[in-house]
C-alpha cells in the first residue's frame, strides 16, 4: 500500500493559511493608507463625507440581498427611498458600503446636474451597465464610452433631427391593428383585457418598421388575425426579447458580480432575437439594391437603417445600432402606454377632463387626420398626464454614473447636507428616479397623488430627467412622445368609458429595466354609440 508523508500536506495547509493571512494583512493596511489619503485630499477640496446606510449583517451584504428581494417583490424602487429616508428624510445623498466596495446613491438634482452636464467629462457609464447589456445589444450608443460612444453617436443623432422620425401615417397603421384587438360585444364593451402586454406589442410593431422598414407584426400574431408574410414569427420574437431583457435587469442588478449569473438561457433567446434582427437587415439591403423596388420608383418612406446603411456597411455594426434603437423606442414607450390606462381608469374624472379637450382639439372621429405631430404637443393637458404618469411610475427607474478620476459631487457632505462630497476614481454613483421623482420638498406633500394640474406653468429641471441629460440624453424623445400621444387621442376618440377591471390595491412597480404594472392593466373599455 503506497503511503503518503503527511507532513507535506501540513507543510502546503500552513503555506496556503500564511499566504492568506498576508493577504488579508495588506489588505487591510492598504485599505487604511487609502482612507488616510482620501480624507486628506477630501479636506484639501473642502468636502465632508456622505452619511452611511450601513448593513445589517458582518459580511456587508444586507443591502444588496434586501434590494433584490424587494425587486423580486414588485417594490424595489420604494425600497430605495424607505431605505433612504431610514439615514433622514432630508438626507439624499449616502455612501453604501457593500463586501469590498462601496457605492453612492444619491436622489438630489444638483448632484445629477453635475454628473450629466457641468462636470460630466468626469463621469461616465460603468462597465457594470456596459456588461449588462452587452449579451444583448453589443457594441453601441447606450454601452460604449469613449470614442466609441462618439462614433455610435455621430451615427445615429443626425437620423433623430429629422421631422421624419414623427410619421403618424406609420404609427396610424398600427394603431387600427390595435383597435382591431379591441373588438367589442353588442352593448359596445370590449372584454376585460390586460392592455399592458398590447401596449408592447404595439410599440415593437412601429419600432420595427420605423427601423427595418418591416414590422413583425406582433399585434397581429398574438391575435391570430393574420399570419407574417415576411416569415417572421411575431409573437415569439416579443417573447424572446422580453426575456432577454428581463435577465439582462437581473444580471444589472447584480452589480460586478454579474458573472455570477449563469448565461445559458440570455445565449438562447439572444440568438434568436440576433437571427431575425439579421434578416430583417439583409431583406432591407437586398431590397434597396433592387431597382425596381417600389419604394424607388416614388413612395419612399423613412427606414432609420437606409440611413444607418449609408455610413457603414458592417452587418454586425448596424444590428448593434438599431437593437440599442429597438430598446428605447419599444419598452419606456409601451410601459408608458400601459400606465397612462392604469391611472386614466383608476381616475376618471381625469379621463372625463382628458377626453373631453382630445375631442374639442382633434374631433370626434379617427377619420379626421392628425397631421403636423406639433399639434399633439400643444395639447397642454395630454402632455401633463403624460409627465405626471412619468413621474409617478418612473419608467426608467433608476440612471448611474462612474467617476472617472478623483472628483467631487457638489452637495450631500456633512450633518446638513450642504458640503461637497469627495469621489474616488471607480466610485459607481446610483441615481434612483423614483426617489427624485417622489421627494416632497420638491414635488408637494402630495407627491404620491396623481395630479397631472401639478404640470400647469411648471419649469423642468434636473429633478426630472426620464429621459437623461446632458450629452447622453436620449435621442428617441419625440418620437416617443409622439406615439404615445397619438394612440392615447385614438382610443379617447373610439370609447367614451374605461373601468379598472383590477380593483384596489398598492402600486406594483415591476421592473425589467422599465418600471412596469406588476399585476398588469386589466380594463375594460366602452365604445362610442354611433
Amino acid at each position: 500500500m503506497l503511503c503518503l508523508p503527511s507532513f507535506g500536506f501540513r507543510s502546503i495547509g500552513t503555506g496556503v493559511a500564511l499566504t492568506l493571512l498576508i493577504l488579508i494583512i495588506y489588505k487591510i493596511i492598504t485599505s487604511k493608507l487609502n482612507a488616510r489619503k482620501y480624507r486628506t485630499e477630501s479636506a484639501q477640496r473642502g468636502c465632508a463625507p456622505a452619511p452611511t446606510l450601513h448593513s445589517n449583517n458582518l459580511l456587508g451584504t444586507s443591502r444588496l440581498k434586501e434590494s433584490i428581494k424587494a425587486t423580486k417583490e414588485d417594490r424595489g424602487p420604494q425600497y430605495v427611498v424607505s431605505a433612504m429616508n431610514e439615514v433622514g428624510h432630508n438626507i439624499h445623498t449616502v455612501r453604501v458600503p457593500i463586501l469590498d466596495y462601496e457605492l453612492l446613491v444619491t436622489r438630489d438634482p444638483e448632484n445629477v446636474k453635475a454628473m450629466f452636464s457641468t462636470q460630466s467629462g468626469e463621469y461616465d457609464i460603468s462597465a457594470t451597465r456596459s456588461s449588462a447589456f452587452m449579451p444583448l445589444l453589443g457594441e453601441g450608443i447606450f454601452t460604449s464610452t469613449g470614442q466609441q460612444w462618439k462614433h455610435s453617436r455621430a451615427l445615429v443623432r443626425p437620423q433623430f433631427s429629422r421631422e421624419e422620425i414623427s410619421n403618424l401615417d406609420l404609427v396610424e397603421r398600427h394603431v387600427r391593428t390595435l383597435m382591431r384587438v379591441l373588438s367589442v360585444n353588442e352593448k359596445g364593451w370590449t372584454e376585460t383585457v390586460d392592455l399592458q402586454p398590447l401596449m408592447f406589442y404595439f410599440t415593437l410593431d412601429t419600432a420595427t418598421e420605423f427601423l427595418y422598414g418591416q414590422s413583425v407584426n406582433s399585434q397581429a400574431a398574438i391575435a391570430g388575425l393574420e399570419s407574417s408574410k415576411n416569415g417572421i414569427d411575431g409573437a415569439a420574437f416579443s417573447h424572446h426579447f422580453g426575456a432577454a431583457k428581463h435577465l439582462v435587469d437581473k444580471r444589472g442588478a447584480l452589480g460586478k458580480f454579474f458573472w455570477l449569473m449563469p448565461m445559458g438561457e440570455m445565449k438562447m433567446h439572444c440568438k434568436a432575437i440576433h437571427e431575425v434582427i439579421d434578416k430583417m437587415i439583409s431583406d432591407r439591403l437586398d431590397n434597396k439594391k433592387n431597382p425596381l423596388s417600389m419604394e424607388e420608383k416614388g413612395t419612399r418612406k423613412f427606414v432609420l437603417l437606409d440611413e444607418l446603411a449609408k455610413e457603414t456597411q458592417d452587418l454586425k455594426e448596424l444590428r448593434n445600432e438599431t437593437l440599442h434603437t429597438l430598446m428605447a423606442g419599444r419598452d419606456p414607450t409601451g410601459a408608458l402606454l400601459g400606465w397612462v390606462w392604469y391611472f386614466l381608469a383608476r381616475h376618471p374624472a381625469i379621463f372625463s377632463k382628458l377626453r373631453k379637450i382630445v375631442l374639442n382639439q382633434f374631433g370626434t372621429s379617427a377619420s379626421n387626420p392628425i397631421t403636423d405631430f406639433g399639434d399633439l404637443r400643444r395639447c397642454d393637458y395630454l402632455q401633463w398626464v403624460i409627465h405626471e404618469v412619468i413621474r409617478i411610475v418612473a419608467i426608467i427607474p433608476m440612471n448611474e454614473r462612474v467617476a472617472l478620476k478623483d472628483t467631487t459631487l457638489p452637495r450631500g457632505g456633512g450633518e446638513d447636507g450642504s458640503k461637497p462630497i469627495f469621489v474616488r476614481k471607480g466610485i459607481q454613483v446610483l441615481i434612483p428616479l423614483y426617489a427624485i421623482q417622489h421627494r416632497p420638498d420638491i414635488w408637494g406633500q402630495d407627491a404620491e397623488d396623481f395630479r397631472p394640474e401639478r404640470w400647469q406653468g411648471r419649469r423642468i429641471g434636473w429633478e426630472w430627467i426620464p429621459f437623461g441629460g446632458g450629452a447622453r440624453k436620449c435621442l428617441g424623445q419625440q418620437f416617443a412622445f409622439t406615439e404615445a400621444s397619438y394612440c392615447i387621442v385614438r382610443m379617447l376618440q373610439r370609447f367614451d368609458v374605461v373601468e379598472n377591471m383590477e380593483g384596489p390595491g398598492e402600486i406594483k412597480l415591476h421592473t425589467a429595466i422599465e418600471n412596469r404594472s406588476g399585476t398588469g392593466v386589466k380594463v375594460r373599455f366602452h365604445e362610442v354609440r354611433k
